[in-house]
């Protein structure tokens, strides 16, 4: 059972227990106090029941609805997030879904492209995945070399200076653009084999030669890849996201222990 089905547990546990209270305990304890001339007295088991039912509440409204954090396990988002990263994930801007069994209640907005979205890997449900958006239902992505095409239209400039993360870890770097929002990427020093996108129900959308993979997004689908390019499994191996399995968009870097504790701050803020 994950946080979230235990939450909904103990929310309605503890809400079960606060409405018994408010309509049936309460009132006899009070005229049984009354009748002796005594204050009345909330027993203890109360106390961590109900009494932690709007703590409990507020913890799972938010949660569920509002915001979410996460932890970064992985570096396929890098330089844009790295492991470590604690982030915020806004819940309402993909639309208000029910925190168990995910329906759509209310359409509050679709993902854009550029966005770092947050996202129920297809295979495996119970495992969540963060990637950036790349193409939207109706799109043609066309990704040669770790470097995608939009539409026909290129959004990758490559720069001249290679970066250098750790020992050993040289990267190319390009600088993209995707509607308004503008990143990084990065792929290996060394050219990687192209990726062999596995078979899935939508396969059919996409084809692939030893130069480049062409992808149209069906409705109701999104395509998607990792800032770190040669490092990331997307799209380009398990194809689309549908759109009943969107989380939420990543909005904030809140802290990095590693990061912060050396003494760097520049990396929390907005994730762009």
């Amino acid at each position: 059972m994950d946080f979230e089905k235990i939450l909904l547990l103990l929310t309605l546990i503890t809400g079960s227990v606060w409405v018994y209270d408010r309509l049936v305990l309460r009132p006899r304890r009070i005229a049984q106090a009354q009748s002796q001339g005594l204050p009345a007295a909330e027993p203890a088991w109360l106390e961590y029941s109900a009494g932690l039912f709007p703590v409990i509440f507020l913890v799972f409204f938010v949660r569920s609805f509002v915001y979410e954090p996460f932890n970064i396990p992985s570096g396929s988002m890098i330089p844009t997030l790295r492991v470590g990263d604690l982030i915020l994930v806004e819940k309402f801007r993909y639309g208000i879904r029910l925190p168990v069994g995910h329906q759509e209640i209310v359409n509050t907005g679709r993902p854009e492209r550029g966005d770092v979205a947050v996202f129920r890997y297809p295979s495996d449900p119970d495992v969540d995945y963060i990637k950036r958006v790349i193409g939207v239902p109706g799109d043609v992505v066309r990704v040669a070399g770790g470097l995608p095409e939009v539409n026909g239209q290129a959004i990758a400039s490559p720069l001249p200076a290679p970066l250098q993360l750790g020992p050993g870890e040289v990267f190319r770097v390009s600088q993209e653009r995707l509607g308004n929002t503008e990143y990084i990427s990065l792929r290996n020093a060394a050219p990687a084999p192209t990726f062999a996108m596995i078979s899935h129900p939508l396969r059919e959308f996409c084809q692939q030669t030893s130069e480049a993979l062409t992808c149209t997004v069906p409705e109701g689908h999104y395509f998607v890849m990792g800032d770190n390019r040669d490092n990331s499994a997307d799209s380009r191996i398990w194809g689309f996201v549908p759109e009943g399995n969107l989380v939420g968009r990543a909005v904030v870097v809140w802290f990095n222990a590693s990061e912060v504790f050396s003494g760097r701050w520049d990396r929390l803020g907005s994730i762009h």
